[in-house]
């Protein structure tokens, strides 16, 4: 490593032994993590993750007035008791549709099965969330704008069909999702099993891509999967094992603006 490495690594690692811990999730400093925290449902989770975006006060605002128990009833009660919901982006179908998408798969399928199934026959993170994001969009059978930028639409490929780094979306909540069901610690949950941490991919958002230009992780300008992909491995300089701890930390410095 360079002198310019060692001295990011000496900032993260500072950073992230001081921000492993629960109080660093709480209502003065809100993160949808505050409220996933509560379940040990991998699709109650997913909820979480997937309305992750935004201003992460009203984030949590919203996850707050959500019935997850919802998940157990019928699609008719879904309906019923979700048909004035709506957040950003979505209205209250797409809503009342996540939901009614999730209770029927819960009873059929495991997200984490589902993933690794792709993970243990190909070795590769990009393709295991896909199988993940295709189940969900197949199982759906429904079609908005709303409900597409909730989920994501599965990964664009090239001509030979391997999935491209460079035209793909960041799919920083989908990341953050891997992050807080593979990893485990003070803040992450660590419920799925058979994945590797080591092969986790940054959750790329507008605070860790700045800070990341800012302090020399990060040279391209474009908010891509290439860059998230990028980050990732000059991460694993620091910890070849467990990149993505860093993730957390590098969040909270672009949040509170501390570079």
């Amino acid at each position: 490593m360079t002198k310019k490495d060692l001295k990011i690594k000496e900032l993260l690692d500072k950073e992230v032994l001081c921000r492993d811990k629960t109080n660093e999730l709480s209502y003065d400093r809100p993160d949808p993590l505050l409220v996933a925290s509560r379940f040990d449902d991998e699709y109650k989770i997913l909820i979480c993750a997937l309305f992750g975006y935004g201003k992460a006060s009203l984030i949590v605002k919203f996850l707050d007035s959500l019935n997850f128990d919802l998940l157990e009833q019928s699609e008719d009660i879904i309906k019923k008791e979700l048909s004035n919901f709506y957040y950003r982006f979505q209205n209250s179908n797409d809503v009342i549709k996540i939901f009614q998408t999730f209770r029927n798969m819960k009873q059929e399928y495991s997200l984490n099965e589902i993933f690794k199934n792709t993970y243990e026959k190909e070795n590769d993170i990009l393709e295991s969330l896909d199988s993940v994001i295709r189940k969900i969009n197949e199982i759906a059978s429904y079609e908005s704008q709303g409900f597409k930028f909730l989920v994501s639409s599965p990964f664009k490929r090239d001509k030979s069909g391997k999935i491209k780094e460079i035209g793909n979306a960041p799919y920083k909540r989908w990341f953050m999702y891997l992050r807080w069901m593979v990893r485990e610690d003070n803040l992450d949950l660590g419920i799925w099993k058979g994945v590797n941490k080591k092969d986790l991919i940054l959750p790329l958002d507008t605070h860790t891509f700045n800070v990341s230009k800012r302090i020399g992780l990060l040279n391209r300008k474009t908010y891509d999967l290439k860059s998230a992909m990028e980050i990732t491995q000059k991460l694993k300089l620091f910890d070849n094992q467990d990149p993505i701890k860093y993730d957390f930390a590098l969040y909270r410095i672009g949040q509170e603006k501390l570079v």
